[in-house]
């Protein structure tokens, strides 16, 4: 789709690799090509540990093409790819552990939710291990493809499928931006401003190879954000203020704005709402899962500046408390919105108990 759109847009590609000659030039299979602008989006590519026998396991790039599906998965990792795909195999029956080396999943989302996230996917079935950090893979060839996990603790683990989760590197090795004059992180990451520009300025970059917000969504704005600032005379820095987000796990988790954490450190005296309970469409059935959703609202101002939601669909909720979050709606609006019945939506303008 994303190439029809190119194609007929009038752009012209190239399946090849591109390397910056200098700060107009690129050069394609041994042709220079000169621009203006030039924007680099090459996006970023899964790390692994450097530990014996690393090679036997994959990572998120190589989990799409399997052959077959594994009776026991590891999982190692506590963000949104292990997440997800700790709850894609344990969905289609595999036996899974996920394991991280922390003490709670989902660093840098609220606190709270790491830890109900972890009790949720556990009462599911998955196996949840903290603390847990493979130190070596050993193949186990008398078992067939069976692989050992080491723990650094010097626990074990049996898995027919290992796969890490433990962050993504920004994809600029190689790609001629350093000996053109563009200044990386220690991590690879092209450095930017807020107009997306590095720096040399006639060379910009969006989405992960800048390591800001790693999200798809995010990087298509950056790229709509730099297109008006380059081609119609509109300065238009980026914008990473109240970016909504879901983990696809089983079950969903959506949030948008600040964690409790970070709006303490921000405002200071903050009012914190939160609601645990049984859906109301569980009752009649043996489920035990439970939503939970919390509101987080500026003392002073009483705007809401952070919602967080576990359970059914919580993404799509989300989306639309967004919309609230990014135009500075304060408590008494939320309060004064209808709750559609029976939905779990409706908490979010019924909670009037202060939690904190």
């Amino acid at each position: 789709m994303y190439e029809r759109v190119l194609v007929n847009a009038g752009v012209e590609i190239h399946r090849a690799r591109a390397e910056v000659v200098d700060k107009n030039s690129v050069r394609v299979e041994g042709r220079t090509y000169t621009a203006k602008h030039i924007l680099v989006a090459t996006g970023s590519w899964p790390q692994l540990p450097v530990i014996p026998g690393i090679e036997h396991a994959i990572t998120s790039n190589e989990a799409f093409a399997l052959e077959r599906l594994p009776r026991r998965a590891v999982v190692v990792g506590g963000g949104y790819i292990a997440l997800e795909f700790a709850s894609i195999f344990h969905g289609l029956g595999v036996e899974t552990m996920l394991t991280y080396r922390g003490r709670r999943l989902l660093r840098g989302f609220d606190a709270e939710l790491g830890a109900r996230i972890a009790e949720e996917m556990s009462a599911k079935g998955v196996n949840v291990c903290f603390g847990c950090e493979p130190a070596a893979l050993r193949k186990r060839e008398k078992s067939g493809d069976s692989i050992e996990i080491e723990f650094t603790d010097g626990r074990t683990a049996q898995a027919d499928l290992v796969m890490f989760a433990t962050g993504r590197r920004p994809n600029t090795a190689k790609l001629g931006l350093e000996s053109a004059g563009v200044k990386l992180a220690a991590d690879g990451a092209v450095i930017v401003d807020r107009y997306s520009a590095s720096s040399v300025p006639s060379i910009h970059a969006v989405g992960d190879v800048t390591n800001r917000i790693n999200l798809t969504p995010v990087a298509t704005a950056e790229a709509m954000w730099l297109a008006r600032t380059l081609f119609r005379g509109e300065p238009t820095p980026v914008d990473h203020e109240n970016v909504p987000t879901a983990v696809f796990a089983n079950p969903n988790l959506a949030t948008v704005g600040l964690s409790e954490e970070k709006a303490r450190e921000r405002y200071g005296a903050i009012d914190v709402y939160k609601t645990s309970f049984r859906a109301l469409k569980l009752t009649m059935s043996d489920k035990a899962e439970r939503t939970f959703m919390k509101l987080v609202v500026d003392r002073a101002s009483q705007r809401v500046v952070g919602a967080h939601m576990i359970g059914a669909d919580a993404g799509e909720i989300i989306q639309g408390i967004a919309i609230a979050v990014k135009l500075g709606a304060t408590k008494a609006q939320f309060d004064a919105t209808i709750g559609i019945h029976p939905t779990a939506a409706e908490e979010f303008v019924t909670m009037r108990e202060k939690t904190a």
